[in-house]
């Protein structure tokens, strides 16, 4: 039994502590959401995100220096635009003995990864935590309920790797050891990116336009494509590209019903502008500053991103769903 603090009580955060409470593990969460500590501490359930799923037994606070106190892995389950701000809060309270698991992927500011930029954090701090990252086709709501899910857990020192998914799999929590976190956190962030343009499809459905099975495959493949492209000359090893963390979690992304940057292309794609979608949004959709990020790395490094530019020009607003849709699959 390991003792483990979920830091970010989301979706996705709640997904988690409900496989490992299940698994007997001791589980500390926690949430800067008011309603979210109230509800879990009251009813049992965290009704603003996973309201079926039960978490008998969540030590639940508002204070993360509690989360930390009992606890040996540290689970980053935050958005990626406030994940840096969580870790330096975090510092003073870490110990040596804890090892961090960092579930939000992409581009810091400064042009790092998420990753690296904690690590930075810690080397400043005089800390020698180590790190990892996991990514992979993992929807929330069916790792609660118990599918059989496979997800990455990758790190530089892959025997940290191996430690996690040795304690942290479950039955149906199925993890593999890898020892390319560049690699996974890069797809983990891009696929995004992608499902975002998936989403356009769905939406274009709604109003009777040109939307179909047939257009989102070649969505698919177009940003697929272009992610084999530019992920490499970013530090990702190309292999990484067809594994869980690459067409694994891309697949599922762009794809499944509840997946949250699908939907957010579903509601671009409906005639909404990025404002009003966003205003309709409970959780956050990675995919638009994944998508701000990346156009801003490639422009810096002279690579063409035809498909990333056609997304960003969409947000802009500069350019219709079904314009930026005819835009994509010329590329494929």
């Amino acid at each position: 039994m390991a003792n483990i603090a979920v830091l970010g009580l989301g979706n996705w955060g709640t997904a988690l502590a409900r496989m490992w409470l299940e698994d007997d593990h001791h589980v500390f969460g926690w949430t800067v959401e008011q309603e979210v500590y109230e509800s879990i501490m009251m009813d049992g359930v965290n009704r603003k995100y996973l309201d079926e799923v039960e978490l008998t037994g969540l030590d639940v606070t508002m204070r993360v220096e509690e989360a930390l106190d009992s606890s040996e892995i540290v689970v980053l389950a935050l958005p990626s635009g406030v994940i840096l701000d969580v870790v330096k809060d975090i510092l003073p309270h870490l110990r040596p003995g804890h090892v961090l698991l960092d579930l939000a992927k992409g581009l810091a500011p400064g042009e790092r990864l998420i990753s690296q930029a904690i690590d930075e954090m810690l080397k400043a701090a005089d800390m020698i935590n180590p790190i990892a990252v996991m990514t992979g086709p993992t929807i929330a709501p069916e790792v609660a309920s118990g599918v059989l899910t496979t997800a990455l857990v990758a790190s530089h020192d892959r025997s940290i790797a191996e430690r996690l998914v040795g304690t942290l799999s479950t039955e149906n929590l199925v993890l593999h050891a890898a020892n390319d976190p560049v690699g996974a956190e890069l797809w983990g962030a891009f696929k995004n990116v992608v499902a975002l343009a998936c989403g356009l499809v769905d939406g274009l459905s709604q109003i009777g336009s040109l939307g179909g099975d047939n257009l989102k495959a070649a969505i698919f493949t177009a940003g697929f494509r272009e992610g084999c492209l530019l992920l490499p000359r970013l530090g990702a090893r190309a292999e990484t590209a067809f594994g869980p963390a690459g067409m694994g979690d891309l697949f599922v992304t762009s794809t499944s019903p509840v997946g949250r940057n699908r939907r957010m292309g579903e509601k671009l794609g409906s005639g909404l502008s990025l404002e009003e979608a966003l205003d309709e949004m409970v959780m956050v959709a990675e995919g638009v500053r994944a998508a701000r990020m990346f156009g801003e790395r490639a422009e810096k490094d002279g690579i063409e991103v035809p498909f990333i530019k056609a997304v960003n020009t969409l947000l802009d607003g500069h350019l219709t769903a079904e314009d930026c849709a005819r835009r994509i699959v010329s590329l494929s």
